[in-house]
């Protein structure tokens, strides 16, 4: 993970002196769980701990103090329990909710974790990790926004904050806010210069914001201080293709393969290298391989599994009943029009593979042609190739963002396929571009 949860380590020490006790052994109990929590003894301290409860159940700090042993011990299920008594006998203290937060968070629930973070904030509006780790499930749920304004309010209270500079920096970069994010990731350097994950951080901002140079600097130092992170050489390898170090760029992109050999970025930028170097055979291998790494979306067409709500009948019924509709354009020089319409008329006489090839000429000699795409996509799925028809619905919506039928097929197919969350997204999408229909399909199949 880029972004880390603070506050149930090593706090025994400092949250509680040594209570009053009726009983003398009691308070030695405590005392020796907050020494071997200092030390890392954590199972030590644990059954100090439960030694005091034994002896007196209605001890707020011993639940507490016993939490942050079991989540030290990783039993974050074990740790909220004892939150949970903790809070229950003194629910004014709030760094029992933050530390209770936490193990949520850690078990990626983050919603309830915001709730006890807001609840510790409440209490002690001074506490910055209060805000980072707010912050940091802000950003975890992908609502920047919120995050941003917590390791703000963070950095407020404690401007060299190490994590919560990092973390903004993670999340300014997440908002594409690229110059802030290199400022962040330049002070958190300045402050602790051998912390790896800034250099990568740092190096990704410059390149989005053109200074390749820097960037490809910035990814050597990463890979000085971490040599077997295999995206550190294949970004570096970017930003050598950038600046037309090809050979430099393969070998970077050499040692990304041999560390990670499914890492398909590393193959598209050593083919565009060769491809620079004349080497068209090794380009085309490369560039090959790129696209058969790990894609969802190649393979054989016969082996495409129906695994979601709509199934062949159905995919077959709800996208015939989408017409293509046809106008006549000017016919340019490379006759793409007429391959075009020549496909679909092709196809309305069951001429499948005929009107593939004529779709196919039309794109190639025309990569913008939004209907050809669209068309094409209609019938790669009536011939059975579904991951063929997502694909080329995709290229028809880069080229045109407002082309309802093709959100609402491209939904219907991924739908077939078992991705049920992304095919509803963009059935709901083809709904707001005005295609009513969709909405049927939502009602019958989303939910």
């Amino acid at each position: 993970m880029r972004l880390q949860f603070t506050g149930i380590s090593f706090l025994f020490a400092f949250i509680f002196h040594c209570p009053v006790f009726a009983q003398r052994s009691a308070a030695e109990y405590f005392e020796d769980g907050n020494t071997k929590a200092g030390t890392g003894d954590f199972n030590g301290a644990m059954q100090a701990y439960t030694s005091v409860i034994s002896m007196s159940p209605d001890h707020a700090p011993s639940y507490f103090n016993r939490g942050l042993a079991k989540a030290n011990l990783k039993d974050y299920r074990g740790a909220m329990q004892d939150y949970d008594k903790a809070i229950e006998l003194n629910p004014k203290e709030a760094l029992y909710y933050q530390s209770r937060g936490v193990s949520k968070s850690l078990q990626e629930d983050f919603r309830s974790a915001i709730e006890d973070y807001s609840k510790s904030i409440e209490l002690n509006p001074e506490e910055p990790k209060a805000y980072y780790n707010r912050g940091v499930s802000y950003a975890k749920l992908k609502n920047h926004r919120n995050a941003l304004i917590d390791l703000d309010h963070a950095l407020a209270l404690n401007p060299d904050e190490l994590a919560a500079l990092y973390a903004r920096g993670n999340c300014k970069q997440d908002l594409q806010e690229y110059a802030g994010s290199l400022a962040d990731f330049t002070r958190v350097i300045e402050l602790s210069p051998k912390r790896t994950g800034a250099y990568a951080g740092r190096g990704l901002a410059k390149l989005e914001l053109g200074d390749y140079q820097g960037a490809a600097a910035d990814f050597t130092r990463a890979i000085e201080l971490s040599p077997n992170d295999s995206e550190y050489y294949s970004n570096r390898g970017f930003a050598k293709n950038k600046i037309d170090d090809f050979q430099g760029a393969i070998i970077d992109f050499d040692k990304t393969i041999q560390l990670d050999p499914e890492n398909y970025n590393a193959y598209y930028g050593r083919g565009f290298a060769k491809g620079k170097l004349n080497d068209p055979r090794g380009a085309i291998a490369d560039l090959s391989k790129a696209i058969e790494v790990k894609n969802a979306y190649t393979g054989d067409p016969k082996k495409n599994a129906f695994t979601g709500k709509i199934n062949k009948e159905k995919l077959d019924e709800l996208r015939d009943q989408v017409q293509t509709h046809l106008k006549i354009e000017s016919l340019t020089n490379e006759r793409a029009e007429a391959y075009y319409v020549r496909a679909l008329a092709k196809s309305k006489v069951g001429e499948l593979k005929g009107a593939l090839a004529d779709l196919t000429t039309a794109v190639e000699l025309n990569p913008t042609y939004s209907n050809a795409y669209f068309s094409r996509a209609m019938i790669r799925s009536a011939s059975g190739d579904q991951m063929g028809a997502v694909l080329d619905f995709t290229s028809s919506i880069k080229l045109r963002s407002d082309y309802p039928e093709a959100y609402y097929l491209r939904g219907i197919v991924k739908n077939s396929l078992g991705e049920i969350n992304d095919g509803c997204l963009d059935l709901s999408k083809a709904g707001e571009l005005g295609y009513q229909q969709a909405y049927k399909v939502i009602g019958a199949y989303c939910n």
